[in-house]
C-alpha cells in the first residue's frame, strides 16, 4: 500500500515537473506547458468578454441611436476586435512577457506571412477595409462574381452571403476589394427593372405601350413614382423589340417581381390579341417553275376527287359557299372595350394628336372605370390625382354646405385645385353614370401639361371661372383679395407654359 502511494507521489511530481519545465525562452522569460495553457484559457476568457461587451453595446446603445443594421454590426465588430486586442496584450504583459521581444518575433513572422500566408494577410487587410470604409454592410443586397444575395456577417477574413435560395456562401474579403460589386442597397435601395418583350411585326406600338403600362400599374410591388416607361428598343429579326422599365424598392425581390410581370404581360397580350412571334426564317427556291407543274397537277387531282364525292343535287358553287366561314354579326362596341388611345381621341384637347403624341400621354396616366354612384373624390381628403372624363358624367357637391356645384361631362376635368394648391379637396365628386376617367398622378401632371398646352390654357381659364362660381355659391370669402391661391396658381401656369 505504501509502495502505491509512493509511486503516485512520484508520478505527480514528474507530471508537475513536466508542466513547469521551460519549453522555450522569450527574452529573459520562459514559457512552460502550464503557462501556455494558462495563457490560452485567459485568451479565451478575453475573447468571450470582448464579444459580450460588443453585443451589449450594440443592443443597449447603438440600437437606441437609430443606426441601420449594417452600421451597428460594423461598429460592434470593430469594438470587439479592439477590446480583444487590448485584453490579449494585457494578459501577455501580466504573464511577464516583454512586449518588445514580440516585435522582433512579429517581424520574423511577417516575413513568413509575406511569402506563405499572402491570401490570409490580404483577406485580413480587406476585412479591415470593409469594416471601416463600409462599401458593403450587413443587410445589404449585393452581387459579386455572379453571386446574388444578402450580406449576413463581415469578419476579418471572410464575408457570409445568403443567396436567394437560402444558401450561405463564405466569400473571401479580397473578392470585395479586387472585383466590381453591385450593391443594390447602397444609400438608396430604389432601382430600375428592365423587362424585354418582343411582338410581331405589324402590331400597333401604341397598343403595346398601353398594355405594358397597364401591367406595370397592376403589379403592387412596382413604384408609382418614378412612373413606368416603355422603350422601343429596335427592329429584331422576327419581332419589334420593346422594353418595360419599372422602379422597385425591394431589389431582393427581383426574380418574383419579374415572374409576376411576365405572367401579367402574357395574360394582357392574350386579351388584346397581341402576338409574341416565333423566330422566322425565309426560304428561297432556286427553281420555283419546276415545282409549279407538280403543285398544279396535285390541285387538279384534288379537285377531281372532291367532285366525285359530291352528293347529288349539290353544285360546286354551293359547296364553295358551305366552306366559307360565316360572317359574324356586327355588335356595337362598348366604350370600355376601346383602347385608351381611342378614348383620348374623343376628347377635344387630344383629337388632333398623332399616335406618337398620344403614346407619350399614355405614359403619364391611366384609365379607370367608375360605376354609377361611386365617389371619386371625398371632400377634405388630400388630393394626389387629376382627372379627365373620357366618358360618362360626374356631379360636384359641397357636403359641408349641402350645396350642388356642377355636373361635369365628357371632355371636362377636375381635381386640379387640390393638386396644385396642396390643400384638401374642396368638394366631393360622385359619378352619376358609369364613367371612364383618365387619371394623372401629381408627379406626372407638369410633364403631361407640357405635352398638351391647350389643356394648360383651359385649366388656367377654369381656375378663374370656378373661383367665381365658388364666390357666387358663398363657398369663398367675397372680401378676399385678388391675390388668392387660385390667382397665384393661374399665374404660375401662365408662366410655366408661356400662356
Amino acid at each position: 500500500m505504501n509502495w502505491i502511494i509512493l509511486q503516485g507521489k512520484q508520478w505527480f511530481q514528474n507530471l508537475s515537473r513536466t508542466l513547469t519545465n521551460p519549453l522555450f525562452y522569450i527574452g529573459d522569460n520562459h514559457l512552460s506547458i502550464s503557462a501556455i495553457v494558462r495563457l490560452i484559457l485567459l485568451g479565451v476568457v478575453v475573447l468571450i468578454i470582448s464579444r459580450t461587451i460588443g453585443i451589449g453595446i450594440k443592443r443597449l446603445l447603438l440600437t437606441r441611436m437609430g443606426l441601420d443594421r449594417g452600421s451597428k454590426e460594423a461598429i460592434a465588430t470593430v469594438i470587439i476586435y479592439i477590446i480583444a486586442t487590448l485584453g490579449i496584450l494585457i494578459v501577455l504583459q501580466r504573464a511577464g512577457i516583454d512586449l518588445r521581444t514580440l516585435t522582433v518575433l512579429a517581424g520574423v513572422l511577417g516575413i513568413g506571412i509575406g511569402f506563405g500566408l499572402q491570401n490570409l494577410a490580404s483577406n485580413f487587410i480587406s476585412g479591415l477595409t470593409l469594416l471601416f470604409e463600409q462599401p458593403i454592410k450587413v443587410g445589404d443586397f449585393i452581387e459579386v462574381d455572379n453571386l446574388l444575395g444578402t450580406v449576413e456577417s463581415i469578419s476579418i477574413r471572410s464575408t457570409t452571403v445568403r443567396t436567394l435560395d437560402g444558401i450561405f456562401v463564405i466569400v473571401p474579403n479580397i473578392k470585395f476589394v479586387e472585383n466590381n460589386i453591385i450593391n443594390w442597397s447602397y444609400k438608396d435601395p430604389k432601382s430600375r427593372l428592365h423587362i424585354p418583350v418582343g411582338v410581331a411585326y405589324g402590331t400597333d406600338p401604341v397598343l403595346v405601350t398601353e398594355a405594358l403600362l397597364d401591367v406595370a400599374r397592376t403589379e403592387r410591388n412596382i413604384l408609382k413614382n418614378p412612373s413606368p416607361k416603355v422603350w422601343f428598343k429596335g427592329f429584331g429579326d422576327s419581332s419589334l423589340d420593346f422594353e418595360l422599365l419599372v422602379w422597385i424598392d425591394h431589389p431582393q425581390d427581383i426574380d418574383p417581381i419579374t415572374s409576376s410581370l411576365n405572367f401579367l404581360i402574357e395574360h394582357e397580350f392574350n386579351q388584346r390579341d397581341i402576338v409574341i412571334p416565333f423566330p422566322q426564317r425565309d426560304l428561297w427556291l432556286k427553281n420555283p417553275q419546276d415545282l409549279s407543274w407538280l403543285f398544279n397537277n396535285i390541285n387538279t387531282i384534288n379537285t377531281s376527287e372532291s367532285e366525285v364525292f359530291l352528293p347529288d343535287g349539290i353544285s360546286s358553287e354551293q359547296k364553295q359557299n358551305s366552306i366559307q366561314p360565316k360572317s359574324k354579326k356586327s355588335t356595337p362596341v362598348s366604350l370600355s372595350n376601346l383602347t385608351l388611345r381611342d378614348l383620348l381621341k374623343r376628347v377635344t384637347y387630344f383629337e388632333s394628336f398623332s399616335d406618337l403624341k398620344l403614346r407619350q400621354l399614355i405614359e403619364y396616366g391611366y384609365r379607370q372605370l367608375f360605376p354609377k354612384g361611386q365617389i371619386v373624390c371625398q371632400e377634405n381628403d388630400v388630393g394626389y390625382s387629376f382627372y379627365i372624363i373620357l366618358s360618362g358624367a360626374v356631379e360636384v357637391i359641397s357636403e359641408k354646405n349641402c350645396k350642388y356645384i356642377a355636373t361635369l361631362h365628357e371632355g371636362e376635368f377636375f381635381g386640379e385645385m387640390s393638386l396644385l394648391l396642396g390643400s384638401p379637396r374642396t368638394a366631393t365628386v360622385k359619378t352619376v353614370e358609369d364613367s371612364i376617367l383618365f387619371v394623372i398622378e401629381q408627379h406626372d401632371l407638369q410633364r403631361f401639361l407640357e405635352e398638351s398646352p391647350s389643356l394648360a390654357v383651359d385649366i388656367s381659364q377654369k381656375l378663374y371661372e370656378r373661383r367665381e362660381e365658388l364666390r357666387e355659391l358663398g363657398l369663398l370669402d367675397l372680401s378676399s383679395s385678388e391675390d388668392t391661391p387660385l390667382t397665384r396658381i393661374r399665374n404660375r401656369i401662365q408662366t410655366l407654359f408661356g400662356i
